[in-house]
């Protein structure tokens, strides 16, 4: 499957890592990481449930905050924890040594200028990657 018909490709969040490499962070990466993603800098867990099975799940994540805003970039596209928290419309994520909750998750479409966003994550958007955003409960 080529990276332009995968599901995650989606309008305003392009999918911008090739399918062969989605895979292997999924089946091996992750699952390296997400024990030492809590205490490595830059890196966090966001904890949400599956949409359809309610099963709890943890991913890895790299998360900027400025204020009561936290950004994700979507460099995978859509992916399933993104849908899963659309829909739930909440989450919670472990960022740095601080537990918190997300309310009012909503996707910056690619090429945008959001002066809300981190950093970070405005020249992300700004380059052509969508991005995750949620208010801070």
């Amino acid at each position: 499957m080529s990276t332009k018909d995968h599901p995650n490709n989606a309008p305003g969040v392009p999918m911008r890592f090739p399918v062969w490499f989605e895979n292997f962070q999924i089946k091996y990466l992750n699952r390296a990481m997400r024990p030492l993603a809590k205490y490595m800098p830059g890196m966090s867990v966001i904890s949400h449930r599956g949409r359809t099975s309610g099963t709890q799940y943890e991913t890895v994540v790299s998360a900027y905050r400025k204020g009561d805003t936290l950004a994700i970039l979507l460099a995978h596209g859509k992916t399933n924890w993104v849908k899963n928290i659309l829909a739930s419309g909440e989450a919670d994520i472990r960022l740095g040594r601080h537990d918190l909750h997300l309310v009012n998750p909503r996707l910056v479409s690619a090429g945008t200028d959001d002066p809300s966003l981190p950093g970070i994550a405005r020249s992300g958007v700004k380059r052509g990657v969508g991005a995750f955003v949620a208010d801070i409960a």
